[in-house]
């Protein structure tokens, strides 16, 4: 989308998100996240520029914990891992596996819909150089633990990078030298729970082949067999 289309095109509204224990739309608690979004908003007067909520079922299997929206992607749509390269591998799959209806997200408007999964972020505000820091994390990890208690179907949780995993098992009340992170790794962290860890499928881990292809959808292959 150029440049100029973002400008004739609206702002998602406010009115349509609520606020509870998982997520505030006007969450001001980081100061140094607060100032980047508004920055961001002052260049980009049609972006989103909020905390981003959570996507997919109310009622899900699975659960996908990212890291936390890009500038120009959720930051953007209000939509995680859309607008932007790190949802292409990531919706193409969830469509490939069945537990999404298109194979492309392009805004939070579009008519996509993901079955029993859903899709969470570490920290919900656009972080400069995509790099919260360890206390940005920890005051929004509370909304991530309000998450992962309501979500009392989610039978496997997918770590999509280092910091997604350990933000989970800081929400779950883990120790983290209990559940090393490493790509393919499987924890049972609960009874008949899982927590599945993947590379982030980040442009970088995929240009770099880092992460392929055939080693994420290895990963939520397995995550579906699990939450069967």
């Amino acid at each position: 989308m150029t440049e100029r289309a973002l400008r004739q095109s609206k702002r998602p509204a406010l009115s349509r998100f609520k606020a509870d224990a998982t997520y505030d739309p006007a969450c001001t608690r980081c100061p140094r996240l607060a100032s980047y979004l508004a920055e961001a908003h002052a260049k980009y007067p049609t972006y989103w520029c909020r905390p981003v909520p959570s996507f997919g079922a109310d009622a899900p299997r699975i659960v996908l914990v990212g890291l936390a929206p890009g500038l120009h992607g959720a930051n953007r749509t209000a939509r995680p891992f859309t607008g932007d390269y790190a949802g292409v591998l990531l919706y193409e799959t969830l469509h490939e596996l069945g537990l999404a209806t298109q194979s492309t997200s392009v805004s939070a408007d579009d008519p996509l819909r993901l079955i029993n999964t859903r899709i969470v972020n570490a920290v919900k505000c656009a972080p400069p150089d995509n790099k919260p820091t360890p206390e940005e994390i920890r005051r929004c990890n509370a909304f991530l633990k309000a998450e992962l208690e309501r979500l009392a179907s989610a039978r496997v949780y997918v770590a999509l990078g280092r910091i997604a995993h350990d933000a989970f098992l800081m929400a779950a009340g883990l120790r983290r030298g209990d559940f090393p992170f490493a790509h393919g790794a499987e924890h049972r962290v609960g009874e008949a729970r899982y927590l599945l860890d993947s590379y982030h499928c980040s442009r970088y881990n995929t240009q770099t082949r880092r992460l392929t292809p055939e080693m994420f959808r290895a990963a939520l292959r397995r995550a579906c067999k699990l939450a069967a």
